[in-house]
């Protein structure tokens, strides 16, 4: 079985973060593992507050994993702080990683930060080191430092963000730039996975499944375009699927199919 690591932040609520990760993974038929680099405490409404697990935590994390399991992939979420972000970037380098996605996470769906100002340097040279980064609209705004309302700018913005050494960049569109129309760029070209609107509240860790998904699809040998390409479908019938567990935004449907064999009523 391929082994995929996510390295991100704790989910109390269990719709975003590790949890999602987790679910992703398993759905896809890989097998999940986790570094944890923060605890927050949050439901469907909002991020409360947020513990960040010290830096030589997370690097004894990432160093038993590896001095035992082969990592076949890897997803890289919320990284809070500078510190973690550095020693992230030197241990993957240690270690000769391989199949790097970078999810760079910095604010919550309910506008809590999940990324400090001042690391927004070092996470653009951890991105350096990804195979692919997934920006959504106002991640890809702050990386390449100009405003995004169109599917050109959304080019011209991955295009920026590509100049940072990362071999792929996802710019994805579901922030109202078009019909939720992704951007992929590779070497010069771009590639355009056409999608369509779903009227929803609950998209609770759709970031967190995409690149996750993004991940599982590359462990399993699928070049990185049709990992997007599988991950666009997987996420898109996700939140087809998603469904309501409080009063806020609710998480989307990881485990549809079981959900489904085990006549949920969801």
């Amino acid at each position: 079985m391929r082994k995929v690591l996510t390295i991100a932040g704790s989910d109390s609520c269990g719709g975003a973060g590790i949890q999602a990760d987790l679910k992703t993974m398993s759905a896809l038929g890989v097998y999940g593992m986790s570094v944890i680099t923060a605890i927050t405490a949050q439901n469907t409404m909002a991020v409360y507050d947020v513990l960040e697990i010290s830096e030589k935590m997370v690097a004894r994390q990432i160093e038993v994993i590896f001095e035992d399991i082969q990592v076949d992939a890897i997803k890289i979420g919320m990284v809070s702080n500078a510190e973690i972000i550095i020693t992230i970037k030197e241990l993957l380098v240690k270690y000769k990683a391989k199949n790097i996605v970078v999810d760079p996470v910095m604010v919550s769906k309910s506008g809590y930060s999940l990324l400090q100002p001042k690391a927004i340097d070092e996470l653009k040279r951890l991105i350096s080191i990804a195979d692919i980064v997934t920006p959504n609209i106002p991640e890809a705004e702050i990386l390449s430092d100009m405003k995004i309302e169109s599917e050109e700018q959304m080019k011209t913005a991955a295009k920026k963000i590509s100049e940072l050494g990362v071999g792929y960049v996802l710019v994805k569109g579901g922030h109202s730039c078009n019909n939720a129309n992704d951007v992929l760029l590779h070497n010069n070209s771009f590639y355009v996975f056409d999608g369509k609107r779903i009227e929803t509240n609950n998209t609770h860790g759709t970031g967190c499944t995409l690149s996750s998904a993004i991940a599982s699809y590359i462990a399993k040998g699928f070049d990185i375009n049709e990992a997007v390409k599988l991950s666009k479908d997987y996420i898109s019938k996700a939140i087809e699927n998603s469904f309501s567990i409080g009063k806020g935004v609710g998480p989307v449907g990881h485990f549809i199919e079981l959900y489904k064999k085990s006549n949920m009523n969801y």
